[in-house]
């Protein structure tokens, strides 16, 4: 059977080795008798999964012991609240980063809860490069300043952790772990599961332990990250299905080494991309070179009329999943930590070959 290659944005691509483990314990988790889908959260069992997975992820991500890791539900969309109920603390406003779509959404919901100064944007350029940050305007009454590590949509990552005097918050959906993360220069981070960790489902916080408490008046309980921390991410029935495969993710990534590993990997697979993207005119990329994600590649046709063609052709290459957000159009390749670098070696095989007979 001809190796199918998935390059989905999210929900996307899990390493098959986990997906094999799953598999083959399915119905019998360790001679429990019983599927992980089965289990009470607070049995033995799970209690045993979620402390592995903590531990992992902590020796993966090096998170000291002051820092909370929690495991809840509602994706990443569900933090654009949580973040100024929690972390406003008494202030009336917080420094926003825009560098696409999802900074946009986060900008829009915290709006209802504070006055949001939009420190720096790249709207100016159709959201294809990162502010400079000697370009930001950030307000020293700010409670904390958020951005977005990577645009999923735009294919825009920043390289560099911003300078700040407040905790810094980012949303790390699509590129976290997939390079060392040095957490201590973060109040907060936090990540949905389905593009870079697990299953959709499950959303990760880490969180400094000072910034627990006092959350806005009003605050719905399920939204106080303290009451999470306070009972290990237990209050309510966790994702534990989305848990379980996760941790394995999370053991998967220590037997590639570690996230030092996985940078020297996705680096690899980044290069192998844009160099070719870079080499022909019958391919473009939009984004500043500076600023070119290593997890989301977007780039377009020079004839856009050869898209339903390219797309056609992919799939019964067994190359999945390519068709750009409809917001923006053209092709996105999503080449997160499980997709291999024959994956990507195939997709530029397919591209040189279609060019050469489209050309």
């Amino acid at each position: 059977m001809e190796q199918i290659y998935n390059f989905s944005a999210g929900p996307a691509v899990l390493p098959r080795e986990v997906l094999q483990q799953a598999r083959d314990e399915m119905l019998d988790w360790h001679s429990s008798g019983m599927s992980v889908m089965e289990m009470s959260h607070r049995g033995k069992e799970f209690m045993s999964i979620a402390a592995q997975m903590e531990s992992d992820l902590r020796e993966l991500a090096n998170i000291p012991q002051n820092y909370k890791i929690l495991f809840l539900q509602g994706g990443a969309s569900s933090q654009f609240a949580m973040v100024p109920l929690n972390l406003l603390r008494g202030k009336t406003t917080a420094d926003y980063i825009n560098t696409g779509q999802w900074s946009a959404k986060a900008i829009e919901e915290a709006s209802r809860y504070c006055a949001v100064n939009v420190a720096a944007s790249s709207q100016d350029k159709n959201f294809t490069y990162v502010p400079l940050q000697t370009e930001w305007r950030l307000n020293p009454h700010a409670a904390y300043v958020h951005y977005t590590t990577n645009e999923t949509i735009g294919g825009v990552e920043f390289h560099w952790i911003p300078q700040t005097d407040v905790p810094l918050v980012a949303d790390m959906s699509s590129d976290i772990l997939s390079r060392p993360l040095d957490v201590t220069r973060y109040g907060l981070i936090y990540a949905g599961a389905q593009k870079n960790l697990g299953p959709a489902g499950l959303t990760l916080v880490i969180v400094r332990d000072d910034l627990l408490g006092k959350p806005l008046s009003g605050t719905p309980t399920l939204y106080d990250y303290q009451i999470h921390a306070q009972n290990d991410s237990m209050y309510n029935t966790p994702p534990t299905y989305a848990m379980y495969i996760t941790g394995l993710v999370f053991a998967w990534l220590k037997k590639q080494g570690g996230l030092a590993a996985m940078e020297k990997i996705n680096i690899t697979k980044a290069e192998l991309l844009y160099g070719y993207l870079d080499s022909t005119d019958f391919y473009h990329c939009p984004v500043a070179k500076a600023d070119r994600s290593r997890m989301n590649v977007p780039f377009t046709l020079k004839d856009a009329a050869l898209d339903g063609e390219f797309l056609k052709q992919t799939q019964q290459n067994g190359l999945l999943q390519l068709k750009g957000h409809r917001s923006v159009g053209g092709m996105r390749a999503s080449i997160y930590n499980a997709m291999p670098v024959a994956g990507v070696a195939k997709l530029v095989a397919f591209m040189k070959e279609f060019a050469s007979r489209h050309a």
